[in-house]
């Protein structure tokens, strides 16, 4: 659940600032700001609890942590995998099918503009495991009471 709220919470952000002209980079970034940070709520307070034999931890430095987490995979792989697929690959030149859908369904796109609604899409498939292992294995990372 966790997982969805996060990728709902970005891709709103992302999608809304792209409505409004902002460069996909800038869009990017915003939505990582407020979703680490909203991933980090739900993730310390529901997801990776502390059992009784594990060290109670300082909630600011799994704060750091996560957000160098996701900095790593959400923000740096992302932005390059944007990069990737709209500016290298020119993603926009293989959603002919997709515009015309779209346009059958009263919804105008030019190819540049859906390319950037389905770029990010397409990054989940890389991001969230990747997220999700660092989080789990570093971020959260549990000791043990007595453990150094």
């Amino acid at each position: 659940m966790v997982g969805l709220i996060n990728t709902f919470v970005s891709y709103a952000i992302y999608s809304i600032l792209i409505y409004f002209g902002v460069h996909y980079l800038i869009a990017s970034a915003a939505g990582f700001i407020i979703s680490v940070f909203t991933s980090f709520l739900l993730n310390y307070t529901f997801v990776f609890k502390i059992s009784e034999n594990e060290e109670k931890r300082i909630w600011w430095k799994v704060l750091i942590k996560t957000y160098i987490s996701y900095g790593f995979s959400g923000l740096i792989l992302n932005s390059l995998l944007l990069i990737l697929w709209i500016s290298v690959l020119h993603l926009s030149k293989y959603v002919d099918f997709e515009v015309g859908f779209l346009a059958k369904e009263g919804i105008v796109l030019t190819n540049a503009e859906l390319a950037k609604y389905i770029a990010p899409l397409i990054n989940l498939f890389i991001t969230i495991p990747l997220n999700f292992v660092l989080n789990k294995f570093w971020a959260y990372g549990h000791k043990k009471s007595g453990d150094k």
